[in-house]
């Protein structure tokens, strides 16, 4: 049943993620965290944010990461099999009569209305993260990273692959606070000594 599952989200995303990459990125949040539960939205994010550092399509990347998480590498060969099925079907029957009846104004309005819809899908999952950003980082510290992000990739064009490695460098290397939790936890060791 497991397997079934896979095969079927990822193939969901395979077929409505029209317009590559991140217009599926939403759908796969919507099938991993939120219908199936395989992972957390923090654990999504994560994926994704090294998902993007990594060359090849995100799509592809995901679904072997998550089929290879659920179902180990049956799971991971499903999910992406999955993943890519719908496309190179749909790739083929879509030029086919995009070809043959480009030139039809109901052809181009109908492949120029798809933008604004995936546009929106892209917000919405944009919020998300921003709301769970300033949960964990405030909200001074999400604002400039975002912004600090958005100037050096759009403003410098810095691929956006080198900001996540250069934040993860930074994440690991960075002395890390105390909290009151751990804090705690230490007294209680000493105290038991």
């Amino acid at each position: 049943m497991q397997q079934l599952n896979l095969f079927l989200a990822f193939f969901r995303v395979g077929i409505f993620g029209y317009g590559g990459g991140p217009s599926s990125i939403p759908l796969v949040h919507n099938e991993v965290v939120k219908k199936y539960k395989w992972m957390s939205d923090d654990e999504f994010a994560d994926i994704l944010a090294l998902g993007n550092s990594l060359p090849g399509p995100i799509a592809t990347k995901m679904a072997g990461y998550i089929g290879y998480r659920v179902s180990g590498l049956l799971g991971m060969i499903n999910a992406v099999l999955a993943t890519i099925l719908p496309t190179i079907v749909l790739i083929i029957i879509l030029l086919t009569f995009l070809n043959n009846f480009r030139d039809l104004a109901w052809v181009n309005g109908m492949t120029q209305a798809v933008v604004p819809v995936v546009g929106v899908m892209l917000a919405v999952l944009t919020y998300d993260f921003l709301k769970k950003s300033q949960g964990s980082l405030g909200y001074l510290l999400t604002i400039l990273l975002g912004s600090g992000s958005l100037i050096l990739i759009e403003g410098i064009g810095i691929h956006p692959g080198i900001i996540i490695a250069a934040l993860l460098l930074f994440a690991l290397l960075k002395p890390m606070k105390k909290t009151k939790n751990d804090v705690t936890k230490e007294q209680s060791k000493e105290s038991t000594l």
